[in-house]
């Protein structure tokens, strides 16, 4: 069984790809944000852009290039609920080959001053009832 509880389909763009033929490094991190909106609406129910917070740590590994003949999926599941963070691991997968793992870190933050804020008790609760924490 796969031991990531979220996984969502993402489509390829012409412009995703550079002049190697494969798509490019930085084209992963909008993967990542594509299936953590994803998450967050099909999951949580609540659309991210619902939720104040900010991308405060990001790291990807490659192992391998996606093609344009690669169906890419991402899988993900949420590894550590904090105080006001969110700390995500994801698969980008081309195929059924695993193109890339990263680690993605969120923050809540308070809208009006961006200083990090306490995970409302909604999505705290949520995201533990879907991933079992």
């Amino acid at each position: 069984m796969d031991e990531f509880g979220y996984t969502t389909a993402v489509e390829t763009r012409y412009s995703d790809f550079d002049t190697m033929g494969h798509v490019n490094n930085a084209v992963y991190a909008t993967y990542l944000e594509q299936a953590r909106l994803d998450y967050f609406g099909d999951v949580i129910g609540i659309p991210l852009d619902e939720i104040s917070g900010v991308v405060a740590h990001l790291e990807i590994d490659y192992r391998r290039s996606i093609t344009p003949e690669d169906e890419v999926t991402v899988a993900m599941r949420v590894a550590e609920l904090g105080e006001s963070s969110i700390t995500m691991e994801h698969e980008i997968r081309a195929g059924a080959d695993v193109a890339a793992t990263a680690e993605v870190v969120q923050v809540a933050i308070d809208g009006n001053t961006g200083d990090p804020r306490p995970i409302p008790p909604e999505l705290r609760d949520r995201i533990i009832t879907y991933e079992g924490l």
